[in-house]
């Protein structure tokens, strides 16, 4: 499933500007789904680590629920609020962009915000990053 695509010419509504996160992503807000994927695999890469998990079968029975969830985080060692906020928020834009296409159905991803890096690197790069962390998790539980 893709996101809506927002027309270019200036006649934009607010119905019609694509959402802040994906219309096939969801967000987690659960203190254990955020546990559970600490327990599976993981993935460093130089802007961000990845954690990802296969749900489980009954996990995601309700069909209202997207078939990719996904959480961020920052600690205080990222900085002060301001740049745990500017690393979320390039984390959500960076998971809006490369999850629909390289995130699988039924996987919880979480992506944790690295100090002195998330919030500098280059954007091309932390989108290079995601897609490389995920191909690996990907072949690893293949």
């Amino acid at each position: 499933m893709t996101p809506p695509e927002a027309p270019t010419d200036g006649s934009a509504s607010r119905e019609d500007s694509p959402p802040a996160v994906s219309a096939c992503l969801h967000t987690l807000r659960k203190r254990a789904d955020f546990l559970r994927a600490a327990r599976a695999t993981r993935q460093g890469s130089p802007g961000m680590m990845v954690q990802a998990r296969k749900r489980d079968e009954g996990e995601a029975a309700s069909d209202d629920l997207p078939d990719i969830r996904v959480g961020f985080t920052c600690s205080k060692k990222v900085g002060n609020a301001v740049a745990r906020n500017r690393a979320k928020r390039r984390l959500r834009e960076v998971a809006r962009l490369e999850l629909p296409v390289h995130g699988r159905p039924g996987w919880d991803y979480v992506l944790i915000g690295r100090r002195d890096v998330t919030a500098e690197r280059s954007f091309e790069r932390l989108r290079a990053d995601l897609v490389r962390a995920l191909e690996k998790l990907h072949a690893a539980s293949s």
